[in-house]
């Protein structure tokens, strides 16, 4: 019986050869767009779930407001572990990282430094934490003593080609020697660990042990008894401030109380998150690994589900439609014995097995497309056709999504009455047109709403390339790492200051791109107290550091290298100047510390103020910040004159080479380095096009058959009007006009929805652009044109047929 169902149902699918393909390519696309949305879904969520016990590993974060500086951040101070595991029983372990970022190092018997770009002090609790074994060491002596390291497997192979490699030496930035003690295997890609390569004791980081609870350097984590209550936990958590940081905070300043702290409208709350949230679900600036956002993935969810489902309309849309030449079909059936329930299941059949070939076809598509869509995303994803539950997923999914496409399409032809089929009146006073055409207008409502999404991110990106940041990012180049150069650095600068292509160049760790950050309270002479704090950034630079990047003065003067004086010296940006509530010609000569504890504190007078610039990321407002004179020699910016880099890279490489012999020399443009801090929306705006794209191929797919079978369908209604004198023209128009409707209202509905949840969007940046009519307007013309094209080719071939061989059709 099943086999006679398979077989007629082959046959119809074949007869209706054309309808057939537009079916199974609309669904195989979609199918392949939701199976690698899907598998990128499965990978953002999936993160940091492969540690032992991760479900009760918790890191402690903390939001602070001091200083008139708001930040969440994820890191605190050192005792932190230690008081936890002290005080609160439901703490099994605990484990602390002080990030380093890139560093230097060679093997002994070596010259030439490796980079690695991340390195981390932790503690030997590291290991049973996280179920880590080690593939060469033992767990329970590594990492116990100071200058004693850990090594991934890529860096073990790197610097020595092996991973049996315990008791050999490494060198930190020609300085330190380190004890490697042992080896892991490189941490998963969807680990926050995944670009650590370096462990080192943190037995060796002297400030680890300070009881000094301002210093928020740490990332600690901790991991809960199974029976905790994370309520009370966090209870206990917040009495921390009280019992610990307050009585450390009035050794600085001895009249401060709970009650005088918190009416200067400051405040500090520690709070737990798990670990298995933190890539998705972390509002902190600052991160260990790569963050990704949760709202991308619900967007990419939406996406995703609507792909599949506008494949699925498709589908019935073109099967509802065709049903008028089945209707006589189903007529003969059911008087020759069949019951709704057997119709029902022969066309069910049908559809799955459309289904079930667009699967096959969806797979091959989505292998093909998968490394183009790991550029794209980021990622390093796989389809996993090793894993049985794969398979069970995918048949799953088929069956339901041919029972979902099939569903509509099987009760509506299994409801005709033999009777008035056979009469040529099955479709007589049936709603198919109000159902087919809201299924039009919801395929064309999410195709322009992923239109306007996509104008949007792609307008706030043009927005972020070309606003005025406050200083020139454009032909500069950044030389990484110079602190390797050692004494030789002035001599590397002064020799890169005479080629004839280099304008200038300065010498600093801080850069405002993505580099070295440092914060700091201070005070104004005479107003010491903690109300009166002041929280800047504080970065160390030279005296051509405001020539180099173009930073507007506004006030005063710029340091001067041949100045006593200027060692004391600070220039400050219009952020630190309102926070001071002076003008800028006020500021000059005014006096601030930090060091509100001592009887003589060093005091830093202001000699210039400079315009505000962005040092962070667009989404952050921008922040106090305050210059030094002092040497910083993380890194050098050098602006070019001209255009012709590679001839200038070349220069500065061999001088380089001269002057820091076997030290890696890694550069980046400020340019590029300023675009990495916008990766992330880059992304979501590639797959936004690409999935546009694709939903709008689909919907104009279904509309083209639409139109195709609206055409066939009208064929003496076209003869008699051509024959009536009716232009091709006209015959066109209203064969378009019915679809055109449809896109429109759709348009209309869809419009609203794309400016609400996209102007949501935009409220993560403190600088973004306005959305516009002509975004709207745009999105608007875009799809009607599309489906102007897509239905006039079927409307015009239909207007110019002869009207004799219409009628004769007939």
């Amino acid at each position: 019986m099943f086999g006679n169902y398979f077989k007629i149902a082959f046959r119809s699918l074949k007869k209706q050869s054309f309808f057939t393909l537009i079916n199974t390519m609309g669904l195989a696309i979609g199918m392949a767009g939701g199976l690698l949305i899907a598998l990128y879904i499965y990978d953002e969520l999936s993160h940091d779930k492969m540690f032992a016990d991760a479900d009760r590993i918790y890191r402690i974060d903390m939001d602070i407001k001091f200083g008139g500086a708001e930040m969440k951040s994820a890191a605190t101070a050192p005792p932190m572990a230690a008081t936890l595991k002290k005080d609160l029983a439901e703490v099994e372990n605990t484990v602390r990282f002080r990030t380093l970022g890139s560093n230097l190092f060679r093997s002994s018997d070596k010259t030439t430094n490796i980079k690695e770009l991340s390195t981390t002090y932790v503690d030997s609790t590291f290991f049973n934490m996280f179920g880590i074994e080690l593939i060469n060491g033992h767990k329970e002596s590594a990492l116990k003593e100071t200058n004693t390291l850990v090594m991934s497997r890529t860096a073990a192979e790197n610097h020595f080609g092996s991973v049996n490699v315990v008791g050999m030496s490494l060198l930190l930035n020609n300085k330190e020697t380190y004890i490697v003690t042992g080896v892991i295997e490189d941490l998963p890609e969807n680990s926050f660990l995944k670009d650590y390569s370096i462990f080192m004791a943190m037995a060796g980081n002297v400030a680890s042990r300070e009881n000094i609870w301002g210093n928020n350097n740490y990332y600690t984590f901790v991991k809960l008894s199974p029976e905790t209550r994370l309520d009370n936990f966090q209870l206990q958590l917040e009495d921390m401030v009280e019992k610990y940081v307050l009585p450390w905070a009035q050794k600085t300043f001895p009249g401060m109380t709970k009650e005088s702290f918190a009416a200067s409208g400051n405040y500090i709350r520690y709070h737990t998150i798990p670990l298995t949230d933190i890539h998705l679900y972390s509002e902190n600036q600052i991160e260990m690994g790569e963050k990704g956002t949760i709202q991308n993935v619900y967007i990419l969810s939406f996406i995703g589900f609507f792909l599949i489902f506008l494949a699925c309309v498709n589908f019935m849309n073109l099967s509802t439609a065709h049903s008028l030449k089945r209707t006589k079909e189903v007529g003969i059936r059911k008087t020759l014995g069949s019951n709704r329930l057997q119709l029902i299941v022969q066309f069910l059949t049908e559809s799955g097995l459309v289904a079930f070939a667009s699967m096959i076809l969806a797979i091959i598509i989505a292998s093909i497309a998968l490394p183009f869509f790991n550029d794209l995303s980021g990622r390093n994803i796989s389809i996993p056709f090793t894993e049985p539950l794969f398979y069970i997923a995918i048949l799953t999914i088929t069956i339901l999504l041919g029972l979902v496409s099939g569903s509509y399409p099987a009760f509506f032809l299994s409801r005709f009455v033999p009777v008035d089929t056979l009469k040529g009146n099955g479709m007589k006073n049936s709603s198919k047109w109000n159902i087919r055409s809201m299924l039009v207008v919801f395929q064309f409502g999410v195709a322009v709403f992923l239109i306007v999404g996509t104008l949007v991110v792609f307008q706030q990106l043009k927005f972020i390339q070309n606003k005025d940041l406050g200083f020139d990012k454009e032909q500069v180049l950044v030389i990484n790492d110079t602190y390797a150069a050692g004494k030789q650095l002035n001599v590397f600068k002064r020799d890169i200051l005479n080629l004839s292509a280099v304008q200038s160049a300065t010498v600093s760790s801080f850069m405002p791109t993505p580099s070295s950050r440092s914060d700091s309270s201070f005070f104004i002479e005479g107003a010491m107290d903690q109300e009166y704090a002041i929280q800047m950034q504080t970065w160390e630079v030279d005296d051509n550091y405001l020539n180099t990047l173009s930073l507007e003065l506004i006030s005063g003067r710029d340091f001067n290298s041949e100045s006593a004086a200027d060692s004391t010296a600070v220039i400050i940006n219009e952020t630190t100047l309102a926070k001071l509530g002076l003008s800028a010609g006020e500021a000059l000569g005014t006096r601030i510390t930090q060091e509100v504890e001592l009887e003589n504190p060093q005091f830093y007078h202001v000699i210039g103020v400079i315009k505000d610039f962005h040092y962070e990321s667009l989404r952050e407002n921008i922040g106090a910040l305050g210059l030094f004179m002092s040497r910083s020699t993380g890194s050098m910016a050098i602006k070019f004159k001209l255009d012709d880099f590679a001839s200038v890279i070349a220069s500065i490489e061999s001088i380089w080479i001269k002057r820091a012999p076997g030290q890696p020399f890694n550069y980046r443009f400020m340019d590029d380095a300023f675009e990495t801090s916008y990766k992330e929306e880059r992304r979501l705006g590639s797959i936004f096009i690409v999935f546009t794209s694709l939903s709008i191929f689909i919907a104009c797919l279904g509309l083209f058959g639409l139109a195709a079978f609206n055409a066939q369908n009208r064929t003496k209604e076209i003869g008699v009007r051509k024959v009536l004198g009716a232009s091709v023209s006209q015959i066109t128009i209203g064969l378009t006009t019915d679809f055109l409707k449809l896109v429109a209202i759709a348009t209309l509905i869809a419009l609203p929805f794309g400016w609400y949840f996209m102007n949501n969007w935009l409220e993560d940046f403190s600088y973004r652009i306005q959305i516009g009519w002509e975004i709207m307007a745009f999105s608007a013309f875009l799809v009607i044109g599309i489906a102007i094209i897509t239905v006039s080719y079927q409307s015009i071939k239909a207007a110019i047929q002869n009207p004799v061989k219409s009628l004769r059709t007939e």
